[in-house]
């Protein structure tokens, strides 16, 4: 077996593509419980990874300022702590101002991209946010602004295109039909997942995609599947994540997914597209103290600390117990960027464009 996993390591390397077998393959064996005895192949998957990383990126680690502009949301989807379903989930809205005041507060420490992410709420019309983006490029013209506000119609996205808006983050969770029809109630569609994901790139954004590790009902083979849409869709962001219960939600009782996991699929990703945008997620750092700087060591390039308010951090809770204060607040930017030089890294302030990859 131990064979088999570094051959299929290099040829990964290599070619930046595998079969959807040989996918599966890499990633059995760390779905099984013998997995922590496979931990000499995740070290030289992430060794090759980070070496890839740095050959693109070098020891760079850019940083995205994340505003959660609201926790209402239409949906309900099984996983997720402000499902529409959660009655105990005390609802905020930010408006117009105090978005604006987040980045100018982002701009002052140094954030060049700012990150307006939410529920899928009916407030948030067009017309808000493609006048909450135009303003903020008025204001900061040097920064770049991504939007995460969910599934929306081809027209909606070409507006807040034409507005301004440069990156476009929506998360197709999981590659396979059938998984994701577990995932999500009848109302939300795969196919209309995937048509969104199309569209944005067809318009012109910087795509960003992405899935949990270890959602309910993930198998090594549906694993195997996001690796191969990845390499298909080549997304200039990929988002992944362990899955991490919320007590208000269907899937309470699931367990985790796993730092060691999810590292390993970090990795993998590195080597199938040597110069994506790959952030070391929240979901991370809260499952395991060190959580971020091991993803960054797999081959991560990006950390997304939160310039919220104070006040509402707490309320945009997709998980529980998510780390929502001390190094996830802007204010302790200089905390995060010593973590990141303890581990041979720094932090740089720029708005962190996807680079070029020219194979040797």
């Amino acid at each position: 077996m131990y064979r088999k996993i570094i051959s299929l390591i290099e040829k990964l390397e290599a070619r930046h593509s595998l079969t959807l077998e040989e996918y599966e393959a890499l990633i059995g064996p760390m779905t099984e419980k013998s997995a922590p005895d496979r931990a000499d192949e995740a070290a030289l998957l992430a060794e090759k990874a980070s070496s890839v990383r740095q050959q693109v990126y070098g020891r760079d680690v850019y940083v995205r300022g994340l505003i959660e502009i609201s926790n209402i949301c239409k949906n309900d989807c099984y996983y997720c702590g402000i499902r529409r379903s959660n009655r105990s989930c005390e609802r905020y809205r930010l408006s117009e101002q105090e978005i604006l005041e987040c980045c100018a507060q982002g701009y002052e420490l140094g954030f060049r991209t700012f990150v307006l992410q939410g529920g899928e709420d009916a407030h948030f019309s067009d017309e808000v946010v493609c006048r909450l983006v135009g303003q903020i490029k008025k204001n900061h013209p040097d920064c770049a602004v991504t939007l995460s506000l969910g599934e929306r119609s081809r027209e909606s996205y070409q507006r807040m295109f034409d507005a301004g808006a440069d990156r476009y983050l929506l998360r197709h969770e999981t590659a396979d039909k059938a998984h994701y029809e577990k995932l999500h109630p009848p109302q939300m569609s795969f196919d209309n997942r995937m048509r969104c994901l199309r569209d944005l790139r067809e318009i012109g954004y910087q795509v960003g995609c992405g899935f949990m590790v270890g959602s309910p009902y993930q198998t090594a083979r549906t694993l195997a599947e996001d690796l191969k849409f990845i390499e298909e869709f080549r997304p200039d962001m990929c988002g992944i994540g362990p899955f991490v219960p919320h007590q208000a939600t269907p899937f309470a009782k699931e367990p985790a997914g796993t730092v060691e996991l999810t590292c390993y699929l970090l990795s993998i990703i590195r080597l199938i597209h040597p110069n994506v945008l790959l952030p070391s997620t929240t979901a991370l750092g809260t499952i395991d103290p060190r959580g971020r700087e091991k993803g960054i060591l797999a081959g991560a390039n990006v950390v997304m600390p939160n310039l919220s308010p104070m006040a509402v951090r707490k309320k945009y809770e997709l998980y529980d117990n998510k780390i929502c204060t001390g190094d996830e607040s802007a204010q302790c930017r200089h905390c995060l960027e010593q973590r990141m030089e303890s581990i041979g890294y720094h932090v740089v302030t720029d708005r962190g464009d996807v680079k070029g990859w020219k194979d040797s």
